[in-house]
């Protein structure tokens, strides 16, 4: 057994720098919330940011507010506070649409600016909407390319010079196994192809480096570790070396140089705003943008330095206090190779999620047989850790995950 105490961590809590962010959040009472890495929890001060979007801005100033109110600013504004999240210039990251819009666009944008290779190159464990994306552009494009895909592991030998662009998000989405964006963005330089990174599990979880790594592109999501509540509206990042080099496919009037002059004939903005395409959502923008703020108050290297210890801790607990009953660790075991989150394999990986959910400590499942656990520094203690992996053993012992009712599948797992 592991030699830390419930003592040991309410110690930790006390002297967390992070301590203060909790009261940022709503956490409902008796929840123990280890799923921030699929949707963040709501910031305290999130409705009334909206509140006073719908009420003030909305119903007095109506159409006044996309001037007075800076509507017309806020994907610019928000992709400036992200870039400073992932390493990258305010003028080089603009909040829009969703991740799987934004991967088409800069997709179309990649292949077009190296019409002469045909290849997209991505490993077989990315995200499956990013795969699937990439199979309806090449269909639609039906002008010979390929969606090559490879192990993990096996990405650089895969590189020659039929490869366009290559595809990969940073942090596997099953393990928390990380990719080395510097490494494999220098390497696909080397061989002539562009790099996109998928950050949907790296934004707001731990530092990102966009810049020192020379990426070319990337997108993510607002609504995971950004806080920015369900279906939050995406951003995508292009190197201000490449930006007017891009051809937007969705060539929209707000990525145009002039919408309100309204001319017949398109001409892209200059710079990160021509890929914009339509109106953007300004109140699901609004609460993006209250999730935003609170990230900047904390810092990611301290936000990183507690992800860590979490991390570290859930394993030791769960190895020690619920050995015996089948537990595989699914992932890597270095922290530095590992995002922030933590994902065990169980054959009956469903039911003991859906058992836990019950109780009160909400993850998720991934199939076939993975249990999903997320940290979020900003409002998870050390406290909750152990208090999580009790009601694991606890499920385990009493046998209480195999009634019935927990082995039905739900619609959203």
């Amino acid at each position: 057994m592991s030699a830390l105490t419930r003592e040991d961590l309410e110690t930790w809590d006390q002297n967390d720098p992070l301590a203060q962010m909790r009261a940022h959040f709503r956490i409902p009472a008796n929840i123990i919330y280890l799923d921030g890495n699929s949707l963040g929890a709501m910031p305290r001060n999130t409705p009334e940011r909206v509140t006073k979007a719908v009420e003030e801005e909305w119903g007095e100033d109506l159409i006044r507010s996309w001037n007075k109110h800076g509507w017309i600013d806020l994907p610019q504004r928000c992709g400036a506070k992200i870039a400073g999240l992932i390493g990258a210039d305010a003028g080089e990251v603009v909040v829009a649409d969703s991740t799987s819009v934004n991967l088409f666009k800069l997709l179309a944008a990649a292949l077009r600016m190296r019409s002469e290779r045909k290849v997209i190159l991505s490993d077989k464990g990315n995200f499956p909407t990013d795969l699937y994306v990439a199979q309806g552009l090449i269909d639609l494009l039906d002008k010979g390319h390929e969606l090559r895909l490879v192990e993990p592991d096996e990405v650089v030998e895969a590189l020659d010079d039929s490869v366009a662009l290559v595809m990969l998000t940073q942090t596997d989405y099953r393990s928390g196994r990380l990719h080395n964006m510097s490494a494999l963005t220098e390497q696909a330089h080397q061989a002539g192809a562009l790099m996109l990174w998928d950050l949907a599990h790296s934004a707001g979880a731990f530092p990102v480096d966009l810049r020192g790594a020379d990426a070319d592109f990337a997108v993510g999501c607002g609504y995971k570790y950004l806080n920015g509540g369900p279906g939050a509206p995406a951003f995508l990042f292009v190197a201000e070396r490449l930006q007017d080099q891009v051809r937007p496919p969705l060539s929209g009037w707000m990525g145009h140089e002039a919408p309100f002059q309204f001319d017949r004939d398109y001409r892209p903005a200059h710079g990160i705003s021509r890929n914009l395409c339509g109106t953007p959502a300004v109140l699901s923008m609004t609460a993006l943008d209250a999730g935003l703020d609170i990230m900047h108050q904390a810092g990611m290297n301290a936000i990183r330095e507690k992800s860590v210890r979490m991390t570290e801790l859930f394993i030791e607990l769960v190895e020690t206090h619920c050995a015996g009953f089948g537990f595989e660790l699914y992932g890597p075991r270095d922290p530095e190779m590992r995002g922030s989150q933590v994902s065990f394999r169980h054959e009956q990986g469903y039911p003991i999620m859906a058992a836990l959910i019950d109780r009160g400590v909400i993850g998720d499942f991934r199939a076939p047989d993975i249990l999903r656990f997320g940290f979020t520094p900003l409002y998870l203690r050390f406290g909750d850790i152990w208090d999580a992996v009790q009601v694991l053993r606890d499920i385990m012992t009493d046998k209480s995950w195999d009634q019935p009712k927990f082995h039905k599948r739900l619609a959203v797992t």
